[in-house]
């Protein structure tokens, strides 16, 4: 089944949103790129803990990478792709990517999850699934899914056809 953007779903506390992230976690392949977006403390390092968890990886590992820019995820722990954690807000320039080895990173290997991706520019592959996590009120959050016309992520089938497949209902936690 296909989606249309954006997919608009709401997430009843913490654990929710970390619920979420496991979902979409399963629907991800190596070299998908997710540009996370929302303000300080919308939940955007809660939902990369529900990435880590859906790909099997340690959750309880996954921290804000605000002052060393990025983490990884999983790598040895099996057969899913390692995880990569940006924080992009401190990068100023190309300079920046290249000292902390976005070439590697991006090499199509990882999977992405971009706090801040606005800061990139170019360097968000326009197939990157856009995650927007807003304040709902109290613990609640809105999480927007959109994606840009056919963009697919990597390998077959595009967003609209994966995310169709998305198995989350709220009190999923």
């Amino acid at each position: 089944m296909s989606v249309k953007a954006p997919i608009v779903i709401e997430t009843g506390g913490e654990g929710e949103t970390v619920a979420l992230g496991a979902a979409i976690a399963r629907l991800l392949r190596a070299g998908d790129v997710l540009a996370l977006e929302g303000e300080l403390g919308a939940g955007k390092t809660r939902f990369v803990r529900g990435l880590a968890r859906g790909l099997g990886h340690d959750e309880t590992a996954v921290s804000s990478p605000t002052y060393v820019l990025a983490h990884e995820y999983g790598a040895g722990e099996g057969p899913s792709p390692v995880l990569v954690h940006v924080d992009a807000y401190r990068v100023r320039s190309g300079e920046d990517l290249e000292a902390i080895g976005w070439d590697r990173m991006a090499d199509g290997r990882s999977i992405l999850a971009i706090e801040w991706p606005e800061r990139l520019g170019d360097a968000i592959p326009e197939s990157a699934l856009r995650v927007r996590i807003e304040h709902a009120g109290g613990d609640r959050r809105l999480v927007t899914l959109s994606w840009s016309g056919d963009a697919s992520g990597s390998g077959s089938g595009g967003w609209a056809t994966r995310l169709g497949s998305l198995h989350y209902h709220s009190g999923d936690a």
